[in-house]
């Protein structure tokens, strides 16, 4: 398989193991993981803690070597200059310099990718606007929620219009209107073409974002599969309505009763406590004039 139509990743009996010297033992972080992402997805790395997430992503990353097995980048070894070219990357607590603003944080870093002059405002400007800091722009970073600061972060590891990006925890210790915000950017970039690959404790925020998840535990593959393949319930059928009376439920039960349905409940459609409070939140927001 070429590169140009290789995963964005792909594991094959990648294993690490990390010698234990004062127990005479040896730790198998991760062991024989074979695993594969495609492209424009994504992607949840689940697991409860030690289930080898974190080092699953360092060697993706590249910045540890594997005992055994391989890991590949559309097609290039991980941490070969050709893989690194292609990632984004996003940790759990970035740091940078809260004396510096967005801009200026931004600035810094792109250069470092090599941008200059015109092309590195007009990328701040773009990337400003995607993660939605227009109005703390000029801040300094040192005044940011957590939830702010993991959207310059995410920001920052777009800087070099990466093709995949890795996000490790992104929502951790981020109020729920911080996470919803972050999830929305996920999916504008999934719309954009890009990969996704990112590790959450949070099942719920895996579930509204993910196209595909892998469940690891004690450093091997438990599950791999699409949400609807590992989710649907093969003998319970979901039914939605809109505008159907109070006054018709019982008419309605018993026409999916004659049809062979039993245990049928309808009852009012709930919103989610989230979907709730990042509704009212909003609202206040635009009733204040936008004020984050």
């Amino acid at each position: 398989m070429s590169a140009t139509d290789s995963p964005a990743i792909e594991l094959r009996a990648l294993s690490k193991k990390f010698p234990l010297r004062w127990k005479r033992r040896v730790l198998h972080a991760v062991e024989g993981l074979d695993l594969t992402v495609r492209r424009g997805e994504v992607f949840g790395l689940l697991g409860p803690n030690g289930s080898g997430k974190s080092t699953t992503m360092k060697m993706i990353l590249g910045l540890l070597r594997p005992t055994s097995g391989t890991a590949a980048i559309f097609g290039h070894p991980a941490g070969s200059m050709e893989a690194r070219r292609r990632l984004g990357f996003l940790p759990e607590n970035p740091y940078f310099h809260k004396f510096l603003s967005g801009d200026e944080t931004l600035r810094f870093y792109g250069r470092l990718v090599g941008l200059r002059g015109a092309a590195l405002e007009a990328k701040i400007g773009e990337l400003i606007a995607l993660v939605g800091l227009e109005a703390s722009r000029t801040r300094a970073l040192g005044s940011y929620s957590k939830g702010m600061l993991q959207r310059i972060g995410l920001a920052q590891a777009l800087l070099g219009d990466p093709d995949l990006i890795l996000l490790d925890e992104p929502t951790a210790g981020v109020d729920p209107l911080g996470a919803h915000d972050i999830k929305v950017l996920i999916r504008r970039l999934r719309d954009r073409g890009k990969t996704v690959v990112f590790s959450s404790h949070l099942l719920e925020e895996v579930e509204a974002v993910a196209d595909r998840v892998a469940i690891l535990h004690l450093g091997q593959k438990a599950m791999e599969g699409s949400l609807d393949e590992l989710l649907s319930v093969p003998d319970r059928t979901e039914v939605t309505a809109h505008g159907l009376p109070a006054s018709a439920h019982a008419a309605v039960a018993a026409e999916l009763e004659r049809h062979g349905a039993t245990d049928v409940a309808i009852r009012p459609q709930r919103l989610t406590l989230e979907a709730f409070f990042v509704g009212l939140i909003k609202k206040e927001q635009e009733r204040k004039g936008g004020q984050p």
